[in-house]
């Protein structure tokens, strides 16, 4: 049987987990309360599993850590000392936070020799660039739509708590309307703004939708867009096979 990889994104969120047999997709998980059970259940599931990386933008994920180790012939437990097939020109890489690089990877491998803008959705919206020479240039952090409704409704008396399920008009007709239409424009004009700049910068431009709430934005940005929702977990597969023995 051929070797299986596994590859576990912990969000600050969701923890986002995917099978790969030869560089593809076999199955995928996820869970907002990660523990031994959730590896332990993708173990039964695929007991070819023999390697595994796993990334956290949580500090404890003692637990999930543990059961994955005792399961595999060969661990990585991502983080700035690790090769990646692409140069990283970040200032700080020990800041960097690690699923922002491996998106970048996954991009890189999905689109070797382009230009890729990267727009992840997530409790934060990341926006970063990886160049056609596998070059990743860093990128930009704002909040993402549900910090920024929940800013909102905390920091105010009187708005209420926004979500995407709405209608987004371009004008709210009330104030529940107008903080969703706000958010969410105020998000579809941030992102169509830094691909319409970047896109005069770097030539032809890939861009790639990521993250929990990325295919809600893929159908609001008029531009040919990407969405697939684990990139991380793709570039994190791309991390383990690049550090094979």
């Amino acid at each position: 049987m051929h070797h299986m990889n596994l590859a576990i994104d912990i969000g600050n969120t969701l923890a986002k987990a995917a099978v790969f047999e030869r560089e593809q997709v076999v199955d995928t998980f996820r869970s907002e309360t990660p523990d031994a059970a959730f590896v332990e259940s993708m173990f039964r599931a695929y007991p070819a599993i023999d390697a595994a990386i796993l990334v956290s933008s949580r500090d404890n994920c003692f637990e999930v850590e543990q059961a994955v180790k005792k399961r595999v012939r060969r661990y990585i437990r991502f983080g700035a000392d690790v090769p990646v097939p692409v140069k990283n020109l970040y200032d700080t890489p020990q800041t960097l936070g690690c699923d922002r690089l491996a998106a970048a990877v996954g991009a890189n491998a999905l689109y070797p020799g382009s230009n890729v803008l990267i727009a992840d959705f997530g409790t934060a919206i990341t926006i970063d660039i990886v160049t056609a020479q596998g070059e990743f240039l860093g990128g930009n952090i704002s909040p993402g739509a549900t910090t920024r409704f929940k800013a909102l409704h905390d920091y105010t008396d009187r708005l209420p708590m926004g979500s995407l399920d709405g209608q987004v008009a371009l004008i709210g007709k009330n104030s529940q309307q107008a903080v969703e239409s706000g958010v969410v424009n105020g998000i579809v004009y941030e992102i169509e703004g830094y691909i319409e700049r970047f896109s005069r910068e770097y030539a032809d431009l890939r861009i790639i939708f990521t993250g929990g709430d990325g295919n809600f934005f893929a159908k609001k940005v008029k531009n040919p867009i990407f969405a697939i929702y684990d990139l991380v977990v793709y570039g994190l597969n791309r991390i383990l096979e690049y550090n094979a023995d």
